[in-house]
Order: C-alpha cells, then sequence, then structure tokens
C-alpha cells in the first residue's frame, strides 16, 4: 500500500495521473484505438500512468520508481499515439527536460546574432585603437 501510494505521489508530481485497471476492460476500450495493440493480451496487475503534459518527466519518474523497485516492471507505453517497447521507455527517460532542450535551441538561435555584434564591434575597436595610434605618433596633425 505505501509503495502505491509513493508511486501516485510521484506521477502526480511529474504532472501525470496512475490508475490500476482490469486487464479485460483495458483491452476492450483500447479497441479501434492506437492503444489496442500495446493493451492486449495483459496478465497479472496493470496499472496505466499518463500525462498531458510532459512524456519525458513522467518517464523519468517511471524509471527511477522501476529502478528503487524491482517488483515494478514496465510492459508498454504510448507515446503520441505509437506504441513503445520497454527500451524505448528508458530511452525517453534519458532524454533532457524540455527546459533544456529548450535552453539549447535558444543558444543556437543566438550565438550566430552575438558572433556578428562581436565582430562589429571589433571592427570599430580596431578601427579606434588606430586612430589612438596616430594621435600619439601625431601622424594626425
Amino acid at each position: 500500500m505505501g509503495q502505491d501510494f509513493e508511486l501516485r505521489k510521484a506521477v502526480r508530481g511529474a504532472g501525470g495521473k496512475y490508475r490500476v485497471v482490469k486487464n479485460n476492460l483495458a483491452e476492450i476500450a483500447s479497441q479501434g484505438t492506437p492503444s489496442e495493440q500495446v493493451l492486449r493480451g495483459l496478465r497479472g496487475m496493470t496499472s496505466m500512468a499518463y500525462t498531458t503534459n510532459d512524456p519525458v518527466a513522467l518517464a523519468k519518474v517511471l524509471t527511477a520508481y522501476a529502478k528503487a523497485n524491482p517488483s515494478f516492471t514496465f510492459k508498454a507505453g504510448i507515446v503520441e499515439g505509437r506504441a513503445i517497447d520497454v527500451k524505448a521507455i528508458g530511452d525517453l527517460a534519458n532524454m533532457p527536460a524540455k527546459e533544456v532542450i529548450f535552453a539549447k535551441l535558444l543558444y543556437m538561435i543566438n550565438a550566430p546574432a552575438q558572433r556578428l555584434a562581436m565582430t562589429i564591434n571589433a571592427a570599430g575597436r580596431s578601427l579606434a585603437v588606430a586612430i589612438e595610434q596616430g594621435v600619439k605618433e601625431n601622424k594626425f596633425n
């Protein structure tokens, strides 16, 4: 019971929801949907964790929980309508957070503009140094 509470709390913290489901009801409900192949033929205790927000955050939480609780195993997953296997869930969990990806993208967009500004400033600075040296050597009088 305590482990179930901890898992629910972790999933909620990642912006997801967690439900224990009956295998036959999940299979019937999934007919004609992208999740049909994943929910067909389930055995044993089955629960679902899902989110409409960040699938990477949810995968990270579930993977961390599975490492801490070896009795917890993945059966499969669905991301953006595509069925993924257990290896893909691990790969998803190893991705950087959405904020990190956005920061890298902004850096890549900003970097050329920063280099251009530095190049333009360097040309002006070089001109100022040349003029200053000319004034010191009395070449402009």
